[in-house]
């Protein structure tokens, strides 16, 4: 996609340079950069910022469940991503 006068768009740009640095880099450079960046969030974000974020998820994540025909919303064992938000919420404060 290119606009009028022959440039690429924004989105485009984007998804040009993800495929190169996708092409570019392995498993381990996305697992870098990653652990940076959540240590970096850890560092700007308190408790309560991990809750909220936790609770979203939560709560779009019981949304997800209400409508995909399951009839006793169970998660099969598993910890919803509310819990799992407040859990990483108290885990990253300590």
């Amino acid at each position: 996609m290119t606009n009028n006068n022959g440039k690429m768009n924004r989105e485009e740009a984007g998804r040009k340079g993800g495929e190169t640095t996708a092409k570019n880099h392995d498993k381990e450079f996305y697992q870098e950069i990653g652990q940076k960046g959540g240590e970096a969030t850890s560092e700007n974000h308190d408790k309560e910022f991990y809750q909220e974020i936790g609770e979203k998820g939560g709560e779009a994540r019981a949304n997800q469940r209400d409508g995909d025909g399951s009839s006793d919303g169970s998660s099969n064992g598993k910890m919803s991503r509310e819990e799992a938000g407040l859990n990483g919420g108290e885990k990253s404060r300590r």
